[in-house]
């Protein structure tokens, strides 16, 4: 049976665009997480034309007034207000009361950060917790390999990706296993659970995968893997 979260990773693949992303899948993010508020952005896409929305963002997006956005520019790594900050310190920085709990996820673009998905929640309502940091790093996967899949292909000419091999049958079927589990999100104990090893195996399996398929991070490793030209090979590692 297919899981929502599952359901949203398809989603986003489904996207053509980053307004569709916008369109579509933002809601669906809004929905998964019970967000208030949800957003995707873009840094090099902001609407800095209003001199009053410009003041207002360079606040709320400066790593020096918001703890948020340094974690997520030193990290790469989802995270809410609880991670970072008190709650009287977080009411100072953003008295906003519907973005009294907060969560913020990166989107990675050859080793940069390009962009951001972010929810908000009431005062009222639950805050985000480590299981929604969990799910919010899966889709900040997906949607850091949709990013790179879709600028590579506007800024290259079409011939070259066409001719770029993929180096999967350097892949064995347990790394192939690994990559699949990956892409869903999976962390490396859970890979090490769902596979019957340990988390140091997992480990050393994607530095040797990384080093086979000449990629720096499991975001490049997943967007070579889900090329149009190697879907075979996965659908072959889910029916193992």
């Amino acid at each position: 049976m297919t899981s929502p979260l599952q359901l949203l990773f398809e989603a986003i693949y489904q996207a053509q665009s980053e307004h569709g992303l916008r369109t579509h899948i933002v809601p669906a993010i809004g929905e998964y997480f019970a967000a208030k508020r949800s957003g995707i952005f873009f840094f090099d896409q902001l609407p800095f034309a209003d001199r009053n929305l410009q003041k207002v963002l360079n606040i709320a997006l400066s790593i020096e007034h918001n703890p948020v956005a340094r974690y997520l520019a030193e990290h790469h790594s989802p995270v809410h207000e609880g991670l970072v900050t008190s709650p009287k310190a977080w009411k100072i920085i953003c008295p906003r009361p519907d973005h009294w709990h907060v969560m913020a996820g990166p989107i990675v673009d050859r080793g940069q950060l390009v962009g951001a998905v972010g929810c908000t929640r009431e005062r009222s309502m639950s805050a985000f917790d480590a299981q929604n940091l969990a799910d919010l790093s899966a889709v900040c996967l997906h949607l850091s390999v949709w990013t790179a899949t879709v600028r590579l292909a506007q800024s290259e000419t079409p011939k070259e990706p066409q001719h770029q091999p993929f180096k999967s049958d350097r892949l064995t079927p347990r790394e192939l296993q690994i990559a699949e589990l990956v892409a869903l999100g999976r962390t490396n104990a859970e890979i090490g659970t769902e596979l019957w090893i340990t988390e140091n195996s997992v480990k050393q399996a994607l530095k040797r995968m990384f080093r086979k398929l000449e990629v720096s991070s499991r975001a490049e490793m997943v967007a070579q893997l889900s090329a149009p030209q190697n879907i075979k090979s996965l659908h072959w590692v889910r029916s193992l």
